[in-house]
């Protein structure tokens, strides 16, 4: 370790106060829409203090025997979401859910803490600390014995300063690389608008109704979540149905026998699915064969093409144009009491196509490519952002070990 440098345990260097966890412990039902702050492990994110906050009472809070932060007071996650903490930067006043704990540094700078919280250090002491089967938890007493390097003020202060400049210029690298990925993503959506605003000769405008065998949802078996299984036949649901392909997180599994009393949406090669409720609605994808034999469940709709009209990746495609998406949110905006298309909508729902397979066949081929090429530049993209966050990484470890000018 560099001269002139220490090593402390937390408690040597900070101030812990646990939450309340007595009768006077603010419940869901104490919550107001105004009042004073009342912080869980859900308002806090990567050191800052969101604004999706609770409040309670000033008398409520007045009841509170402990667990009252103040400007400048760290808020720790000791359970659960353990390590997210938040920075109190405003001079408000505010109570602690049970599972937090207020630390507040004394003897070392409070941006110095910031970053020790954030580096690799303190989640090897995590790693070492925690315990808990279902759910990994510490106590105060063990974030109070987490080892901690700590430099003379003087040169806490010259690190931080360098630690702020460097991290500026790294969120500000990784703003403009994000906005390169939407521009990406505007990129494949731009030749998606080319495509289908072409029209004109050659090409026709029918229903779904007019050029499907079926369309139609299915339902989740008797039992809900409990009843699916380990694996089986798959069970596809809104979440695994993306604009940009299936996903198979979380994909769940049914029987034979509950698989039979939903074989009227037995999925078959070529399939389109669309999702028809909720805050997914309109999104659309095609499954690979792999997941097959599969059903839907009640939030998913089949469209299966008669065949010889349209090849099923140009309907895919038409469906995920911006214009076409629009429409079809706005028909699930007019749902009664949630996002919903219904069948009937989906059957009178128009779609503009060329006449010629051949034709569709060549603009597939074009997407298809096109989207390869966008989807190598996002990577590109992605990588990117990966290594800014390793810079980060390698920065905080430099910083506490005395590597850092």
């Amino acid at each position: 370790m560099k001269e002139g440098w220490i090593v402390n345990t937390l408690d040597e260097v900070c101030f812990f106060e646990n939450g309340d966890r007595g009768v006077n412990y603010p419940s869901k039902k104490h919550y107001i829409p105004e009042g004073i702050p009342f912080i869980t492990a859900a308002n806090v994110q990567n050191g800052n203090i969101l604004n999706n906050l609770n409040y309670i009472s000033e008398a409520r809070f007045k009841l509170l025997s402990r667990g009252k932060f103040k400007k400048g007071d760290f808020l720790f996650c000791l359970r659960g979401s353990l390590g997210k903490f938040g920075f109190v930067k405003k001079d408000i006043l505010g109570g602690i859910g049970s599972s937090m704990v207020i630390v507040r540094a004394q003897a070392i700078r409070n941006k110095w803490l910031f970053y020790y919280f954030r580096s690799n250090r303190c989640k090897q002491e995590i790693d070492n600390f925690k315990g808990g089967a279902a759910q990994p938890n510490l106590g105060a007493k063990d974030l109070k014995k987490f080892e901690i390097n700590v430099p003379p003020l003087n040169e806490q202060d010259t690190i931080v300063k360098i630690l702020d400049k460097s991290f500026a210029k790294i969120d500000q690298a990784k703003a403009n690389i994000e906005k390169n990925i939407e521009n990406a993503k505007e990129l494949f959506q731009s030749k998606l608008n080319e495509v289908f605003s072409q029209g004109g000769e050659g090409w026709e405008e029918r229903s779904l109704e007019e050029i499907t065998t079926k369309i139609g949802s299915g339902s989740t078996p008797r039992g809900g979540q409990s009843s699916y299984k380990a694996s089986g036949i798959s069970l596809i649901r809104s979440m695994n149905v993306h604009d940009d392909g299936f996903r198979d997180k979380n994909l769940a599994f049914i029987d034979e026998e509950q698989a039979l009393k939903l074989k009227n949406v037995k999925l078959e090669e070529n399939d389109v699915l669309l999702n028809i409720t909720g805050a997914s609605v309109a999104r659309c994808c095609v499954v690979e064969n792999s997941y097959l034999p599969a059903r839907v469940n009640q939030h998913v709709s089949i469209i299966r093409l008669e065949k010889g009209i349209m090849n099923f990746r140009f309907l895919h495609y038409a469906l995920t144009s911006k214009e076409t998406k629009n429409l079809l949110l706005g028909i699930g905006e007019q749902g009664a009491t949630r996002q919903a298309i219904t069948k009937a909508q989906i059957q009178s729902f128009k779609i503009s196509y060329p006449n010629s397979i051949s034709f569709q066949n060549e603009l597939v081929e074009i997407l298809d490519n096109f989207k390869v090429k966008c989807a190598i530049i996002e990577s590109h993209y992605h990588q990117k952002i990966k290594d800014l966050d390793e810079l980060k990484k390698s920065l905080l470890q430099k910083a506490f070990s005395g590597e850092l000018v």
